[in-house]
């Protein structure tokens, strides 16, 4: 009796693996269609050059407006002073030289971006993209004239918006 118990838990066991296995057959696949390899198209010199120029250009702009922030907050901060009281005139002299080179720092902004939308102007290969960087030397100008007025604070919405454009730029542009 005990051999039969014995013998029957093994035909069980045996037919529940046998059923596993079974259940575990691979099936073959089917082959799946190939896709081509997709080939990269790589932009042109002119337009990788461009790319990296305008790159330089919106860092240059992001770092500007950065650094300009508290700057200019202490150079109207300071002008305001001035007219309230009476401050020393080392701290008045200080803050015209800050002015001059803000206003200098703007001028030397808008030489490289002018440059650089006067190559999007002239080649070819750029005119495509121009559209999204048009204007951005007259903003430029605009953020100067700003500063010459003492408008140190507001001279930085318009460098904003050169930073918008160049973006877009850099967004529309193959890599």
């Amino acid at each position: 009796m005990r051999l039969f118990r014995i013998g029957l838990l093994l035909a069980i066991i045996g037919t529940a693996f046998a059923g596993a296995a079974f259940a575990q057959k691979t099936r073959p696949r089917r082959a799946q269609p190939s896709k081509p390899p997709v080939a990269k198209t790589v932009a042109p010199l002119d337009v990788r050059a461009a790319r990296e120029k305008v790159d330089i250009q919106r860092s240059n702009t992001s770092r500007f407006i950065d650094v300009l922030g508290p700057i200019a907050q202490e150079i109207e901060n300071t002008t305001e002073a001035a007219r309230r009281q009476n401050l020393p005139r080392a701290t008045v002299e200080r803050n015209e030289q800050n002015k001059r080179r803000v206003i200098a720092a703007i001028r030397n902004l808008r030489v490289g971006i002018s440059e650089l939308e006067s190559d999007f102007r002239t080649r070819s290969s750029l005119k495509r993209y121009l559209p999204s960087i048009q204007g951005v030397t007259d903003l430029v100008a605009s953020s100067e004239d700003m500063a010459l007025a003492g408008k140190f604070v507001g001279a930085k919405e318009p460098l904003r918006d050169v930073l918008k454009k160049l973006v877009d730029t850099l967004n529309v542009m193959p890599r």
